[in-house]
């Protein structure tokens, strides 16, 4: 079921459905194709689920520009002062984590896989942010759980996951065989 969910022929032939109903789980008629999804499906749930202890197989690095000092806190050293960003719109291969640590090298097709139309790094960026409410004027702010449970390097470590598991998600669902539904 999890690797028919991912397939490009299922979604673009279901996109209407898919909207406003349950998803309509048709047979696949080859046991070929219903093996090489039943496997590949099993791969994406197993990196999905696993995501944080994925063996890091992408291009992406972090490139410091000043290095963690000796004494200095490592929470405010692996901080999001207020949002990371993106080089520029049109150049996502670097996300500026701070001032003092950037990812860069993301490989472009870490953007192809998207998760209710957004790349699950664009989603990262935007909601993993120091955001004050207006109204209320809490503040929101994604480090707290960093520190709460111990782990400085948290919001860090998590993007570079999102990076590699969104690369081989693109290669596993592009693995896929072509599928035709009447």
């Amino acid at each position: 079921m999890y690797g028919l969910l991912h397939s490009k022929d299922y979604r673009e032939t279901f996109a209407v459905d898919l909207k406003k109903s349950l998803p309509r789980i048709p047979i696949v008629e080859r046991i070929e194709d219903f093996t090489k999804i039943k496997n590949i499906g099993k791969k994406l749930a197993d990196l999905h689920l696993n995501y944080e202890s994925v063996e890091n197989k992408t291009t992406a690095r972090v490139v410091e520009t000043r290095p963690l000092k000796d004494g200095e806190d490592e929470y405010e050293y692996y901080r999001i002062a207020d949002k990371m960003r993106f080089r520029s719109k049109q150049d996502k291969s670097t996300i500026l984590y701070n001032g003092h640590l950037h990812i860069t090298d993301i490989p472009a097709e870490a953007y192809e896989y998207v998760v209710n139309g957004k790349s699950a790094i664009e989603w990262l960026v935007e909601r993993y942010c120091v955001k004050t409410d207006n109204d209320s004027l809490i503040v929101n702010d994604a480090n707290a759980w960093a520190k709460e449970h111990g782990k400085p390097r948290y919001i860090l470590d998590l993007m570079l996951s999102v990076i590699n598991v969104s690369v081989e998600s693109v290669k596993l669902i592009n693995d896929l065989p072509k599928l035709k539904f009447d």
